[in-house]
């Protein structure tokens, strides 16, 4: 189940085009992986250990996840990262504590998930919250990069938020264009996924102009 939320977010980042699929698929893969997590027998464990009312039970929980549930609680958070990112400033707020203790757990436990994904994770959300410092952001996109170079989502993810989002058009640029030049048999593993970044990366070029606007 929690690769049918992987997959939902594979769709609806590279292939959907019209916002309200993207949405629908962003928010039901969301939904995929919280049920994976909360129906884990290693997690439902923990949960009822936790005392209070059911959110700060979950948070608690969330909290004090064990490692076995890594993989659903990342694809939870990215998900519904994903599903608010165009939603009013209002809901990101309200699912902010969740989703920043879903992450920090994951960043526990293992930090290079998904090719430092937690970082990438954060660098994201960050450019998304306001009143955080943008040069935030910045710091966990630069961890995830230094960390894992040869994955192209982390260069096409810090040009798409970090450098969109803090004016750096040249930068944008340079991303995406070393993205589009990288050889990606260098690294067969992730040919298939890096081949999709490259797509991702000719899209954001294409649409440079209005994105700068």
């Amino acid at each position: 189940s929690i690769l049918m939320g992987q997959i939902n977010h594979h769709k609806a980042y590279f292939i959907e085009t019209e916002s309200g699929k993207k949405d629908s698929l962003f928010l039901e893969g969301s939904r995929i992986c919280k049920n994976a997590v909360i129906n884990h027998p290693d997690f439902y464990a923990v949960y009822n250990k936790a005392r209070g009312d059911s959110t700060f039970r979950l948070l608690s929980a969330i909290a004090d996840a064990p490692k076995p549930v890594v993989p659903g609680l990342y694809w939870w958070a990215v998900n519904l990262a994903y599903y608010l990112i165009n939603k009013p400033v209002l809901a990101r707020l309200n699912q902010r504590e969740l989703m920043e203790t879903i992450m920090h757990r994951v960043l526990a436990l293992e930090p290079g998930f998904h090719f430092s994904g937690p970082y990438r994770f954060f660098g994201l959300l960050y450019t998304r919250i306001p009143g955080i410092e943008l040069p935030q952001s910045e710091t966990y996109f630069k961890q995830a990069l230094t960390a894992n170079p040869e994955y192209l989502g982390n260069l096409v993810t810090m040009a798409e938020f970090y450098h969109q989002k803090a004016g750096n058009r040249e930068q944008f640029n340079q991303f995406l264009e070393n993205t589009i030049n990288t050889d990606i048999l260098e690294y067969p593993e992730l040919m298939i996924e890096n081949y999709f970044f490259q797509e991702k990366a000719q899209v954001l070029l294409d649409n440079e102009s209005s994105l700068f606007e």
